[in-house]
């Protein structure tokens, strides 16, 4: 998880999903596969706030803590978008909540529909020397009408891998806070206003609620 693994969300102190192709044995996706497949995100991501290696949680917030916040799994959220790629496209420098800037470029644009309606998003690219094993990570913010109510009001993060074909798998239900919304110390990237959606995406990690 980059911007979790930035999440990641990149670490002023900087604020990340390995894939496995089997070329030889077709798997068949069911629901149930699906479901699981989003059960075990959200086990994964509650370990890595428990353990105070990986955790953005100060300790007075990891030592009670019980799990995050989610939305129940909807596979209606797992969208098959096309990919656009824009290689043409120019770096730019992508504000963050701090007056630190990350080094990105427009991958590429993903097209696709929820709930019958078409939506488009823009899916980014680090400029920088990725870390070992991140060489195909792709960045994914994104805003919808949730924000600020069920959700953190600047919007969620998906982590995305590069395809090797024009479509590209987008799961909601793995969309996720960034870290300084845990912890001040980070500086995490501010969402693209062009990457607002115009719905309510009642899937991932709902906001964080300090007690």
């Amino acid at each position: 998880m980059r911007y979790l693994v930035l999440l990641a969300c990149c670490l002023v102190m900087a604020c990340k999903s390995d894939k496995k192709y089997h070329g030889e044995v077709k798997e068949v996706t069911t629901e149930s596969n699906l479901v699981q497949d989003i059960l075990d995100f959200q086990m994964g991501l509650n370990a890595s706030f428990r353990n105070p290696e990986s955790s953005p949680l100060p300790d007075r917030y990891r030592k009670d803590f019980n799990g995050l916040d989610f939305y129940e799994p909807d596979t209606s959220y797992i969208v098959h978008a096309k990919l656009e790629r824009t290689p043409e496209a120019i770096p730019f420098l992508m504000k963050t909540t701090t007056n630190d800037h990350r080094n990105e470029v427009v991958y590429g644009i993903a097209h696709f529909e929820l709930q019958g309606t078409p939506y488009q998003l823009e899916i980014y690219q680090s400029m920088d020397e990725p870390d070992e094993g991140l060489e195909d990570y792709l960045f994914l913010p994104f805003l919808d009408n949730t924000n600020g109510n069920e959700t953190y009001g600047g919007g969620r993060y998906i982590d995305l891998t590069i395809p090797k074909g024009d479509t590209i798998v987008i799961d909601f239900n793995k969309a996720y806070n960034p870290y300084c919304v845990y912890n001040k110390k980070y500086s995490c990237p501010l969402v693209p206003r062009q990457n607002y959606l115009r719905t309510n995406v009642r899937a991932g990690v709902k906001d964080f609620i300090k007690e």
